[in-house]
């Protein structure tokens, strides 16, 4: 029989009624779901919550202990597709939880009774039964001929002894303190019992044992566990609280570990729950918060020189709206080469049987999780296979970002992946304002911490901006690194051309050798320097010699750099390539992706023969990436606006110019773009009536200190009223247009107006002349 506990998985239905490969039951039929009565809101009710608001609905069913029900804790995975052994904020009580740096609102999970969540057939399924020799590891346990499996005995291959039974029954009482209720969960490396606390008003508590205690591999897994679970103390891990012994069978003592009761759900069982009701993944906002609410934990692991090794979503679980990481047995210390490393195939880093446990590692299973997360990750050979693409799958189609960095964080090479929890943090949260951009409508702009913000706005108008120059200097700047030994030396400096600068430096250095070989943060403005002074080859020298100091070799600030000196050159096809390396590399930076934009537009507007559409196509979306998510890169929105006019959007330019803030130094430029565009007109009678009517109340409508501008603003609108009334139009409405009567003579003598108030602005001799003729021969004709 075909597994149906999800609509993708491979595997089949054994005998004893679980999958071959993802260890479900078949999944049961399910009633219609129910709408969600909130207003706005889509979601569907499960137990009479919303999956997507949280919103509760009527009264709440207590939860089965069936199995099949919520787990509290501990994962449910089998021990074969658990184990692969090498050979080396919560908020106060409101409905709805904020995760994703207090961006998403994600559904509350209520908290599982205790008593409820015993398990009342405590078994584990024969297709989860492995030999614990970590050098066999066959299946053990198994049914033949109809006949069920034995849950104990020894390996028919090595001869290790095997028991997959609890050991502990209800009623049990451990160390004269732990009274067991009963089995909750099965894991990868033990039983997981619930008991109270006698000595803490009967406190539930969950005490962890050993599976096999027989097996020497997992026995030192539980004694590093326990040394491990000592030592960590962080909110979003599971906390130890003590350790107990109880004889075991054959009358020696058994170690328990009593951990909190962490009464909640996985986030696999949330995904399953997802599927179930509304037929998709997790919505990517709520997988990406998810995440990164938990990536401080693993950071904190890290930082302790701990590796957790078995991220996944069987190991992450949400009690009201809180996360936590559980289930510690595979937990290792980075510089341990003698231990088996236990994980999970197709969540574990292709190198950890070379490498054992690293930073990069971990930051692979993380992708990996967030990948599952949100789609459908193919499986091969039982396991989950390589990401898909934008190509099969439309979520990474439609969020560029998103997808660059699940292939940076499960790059094959571990050197190309984030350095640290808390970089991949920095970049997903990145990530996370953009997606939630695109699914709110609503910008979600946030600081840098690796980019200054825009200088200046370029592009301003309908022209595509072709000096580099002004483009290097309106590009965010890297930001300086305040502990740099250079860092306060290069605050107070003055110099504008590099050798200038070169020698200020020198002139304020104690020690210059010590400093240039100490400060990472010299060269770097050295470099800065010859580019903002257009000196394209002199930036390129110092690059080169950048990249011999091992403390700038593969420096990100290398390649945005390199990128801006290809714009010098003026050699638009390398730019952009540097430009698409920093990128992939900082996903979640808007910097990157305006240098890339325009470089696109300038790429399609020197196009030579070739098709420029891909290029223009590119810049297009870039700029809207980028406009979209943060309201102050201003250049993204006339470089959006450019193209959606150019590609006869009209309208669709109107609507980015209109959102310039008022506040914004370039406002009074969008509103004067934005009626540009209203009047670009390339087929006569396309201009209406009310199309000047709009343009006229805009431009009445801003505040304008120059005359000159002033006088500008108007001419543009009288001049197309002009051309208007030339074809014979006649105004439907007899309001004035820019309080000149909207007819011949009234638009003329406004037109006369705007153009003596140029020529009087203007210092220029010939222009005046040339500005009077202009307003003479445009007055209305008179009998005197």
């Amino acid at each position: 029989m075909k597994c149906t506990a999800t609509p993708d998985c491979p595997g089949t239905i054994d005998a004893d009624g679980y999958c071959d490969i993802c260890g479900f039951p078949p999944r049961p039929a399910t009633p219609e779901p129910t709408v969600c009565p909130q207003p706005g809101c889509t979601g569907a009710l499960i137990d009479g919550r919303c999956t997507r608001c949280g919103a509760t609905v009527g009264p709440q069913p207590a939860a089965t202990p069936a199995t099949g029900s919520v787990v509290s804790q501990g994962s449910a995975a089998s021990r074969g597709s658990a184990r692969s052994v090498r050979t080396g904020s919560s908020t106060s009580g409101s409905t709805r939880g904020r995760l994703g740096a207090g961006m998403v609102n994600v559904p509350r999970v209520p908290r599982i009774d205790p008593s409820e969540a015993v398990l009342q057939d405590p078994k584990v399924p024969e297709h989860q039964r492995f030999c614990g020799n970590g050098r066999c590891g066959r299946p053990v346990g198994r049914g033949r001929d109809g006949q069920p499996g034995r849950a104990e005995g020894f390996c028919t291959h090595c001869g290790a002894k095997y028991s997959f039974t609890p050991k502990l029954r209800a009623g049990d009482l451990l160390g004269g303190q732990y009274e067991v209720l009963g089995p909750l969960a099965h894991g990868g490396l033990g039983w997981l019992y619930l008991a109270v606390d006698h000595r803490l008003e009967r406190r539930p508590v969950v005490l962890k044992g050993l599976l096999n205690e027989g097996d020497a591999s997992a026995m030192q897994a539980a004694v590093a566990e326990r040394r491990f679970l000592a030592l960590v103390d962080h909110p979003n891990i599971v906390r130890i609280q003590n350790f107990t012994e109880h004889p075991g069978a054959d009358g020696v003592p058994v170690g328990y570990i009593v951990m909190e009761y962490v009464g909640g759900t996985s986030l696999k069982q949330l995904l399953r729950r997802h599927r179930d009701i509304e037929g998709s993944y997790l919505p990517p906002d709520h997988a990406i918060a998810y995440i990164l609410e938990m990536l401080p934990a693993l950071g904190y692991l890290h930082s302790r020189g701990l590796a957790y090794c078995d991220f996944k979503p069987d190991n992450v679980m949400q009690t009201d709206e809180q996360l936590k990481l559980i289930d510690m047995g595979a937990v290792i210390a980075m510089d341990d080469q003698k231990s088996d490393v236990f994980g999970t195939p197709g969540y574990q880093a292709p190198e950890i049987a070379e490498t054992g446990p690293t930073v990069a590692s971990e930051v692979y299973t993380v992708g990996r999780t967030l990948a599952v997360l949100m789609m459908r990750v193919p499986a091969e050979h039982g396991r989950l296979g390589p990401l898909p693409g934008a190509d099969t799958e439309p979520l990474l189609a439609q969020h560029d970002s998103l997808y660059r960095l699940l292939l940076r964080a499960t790059d094959p090479d571990p050197d190309a992946r984030f350095s640290s929890m808390e970089e991949m943090a920095d970049q997903l949260t990145g990530v996370l304002r953009e997606v939630l951009s695109l699914q709110e409508g609503r910008p979600h702009p946030g600081l840098s911490s690796r980019f200054g913000p825009p200088r200046k706005t370029f592009g301003v108008g309908d022209a595509v901006p072709d000096d580099p120059g002004a483009l290097i200097a309106a590009l965010p700047v890297p930001l300086v690194d305040p502990y740099d030994s250079a860092a306060t030396l290069l605050a107070s400096t003055s110099a504008v051309t590099p050798a200038d600068l070169e020698r200020e430096l020198t002139a304020g250095l104690q020690s210059v050798v010590t400093a240039r070989t100490e400060s990472v943060e010299l060269p770097l403005r050295l470099i800065r320097a010859a580019l903002e002074f257009g000196d394209a080859a002199d930036a390129l020298r110092r690059l080169e010699e950048a990249e011999l100091n091992d403390l700038l070799t593969d420096d990100w600030r290398l390649t945005w750099y390199r990128g801006q000196a290809r714009l010098l050159e003026r050699d638009w096809a390398s730019a952009a390539a540097e430009f698409d390396t920093l990128y992939t590399a900082l996903p979640g930076e808007p910097a990157p992706k305006l240098a890339l934009a325009v470089t696109a537009e300038l790429m399609a507007h020197h196009a030579d023969g070739s098709d420029p559409a891909p290029a223009r196509g590119r810049a297009a979306a870039y700029y809207d990436m980028v406009w979209r998510t943060d309201r102050t890169y201003t250049s993204a929105a006339f470089g959006a606006a450019r193209l959606r006019r150019a590609a006869g959007d009209r309208r669709g330019a109107v609507e980015v110019l209109d959102q310039v803030d008022p506040a914004s130094a370039v406002y009074t430029e969008a509103r004067v773009a934005a009626v540009d565009t209203l009047l670009a007109v390339d087929r006569q009678g396309e201009l209406t009536e009310p199309l000047l009517r709009d343009a006229g109340a805009r431009i009445s409508a801003l505040v304008i200190d120059s005359n000159r501008r002033r006088a500008q603003a108007r001419l543009r609108v009288l001049d197309a009223a002009l051309q208007w009334l030339r074809l014979g139009r006649v105004p439907v409405e007899h309001a004035p247009l820019l309080d000149v009567p909207l007819d011949q003579n009234g638009v003329r003598t406004g037109l006369e107006r705007c153009y003596r108030d140029l020529a009087h602005e203007t210092d220029d001799l010939w222009e005046r002349i040339a500005l009077v003729e202009q307003a003479n021969a445009v007055r209305p004709r008179t009998t005197l």
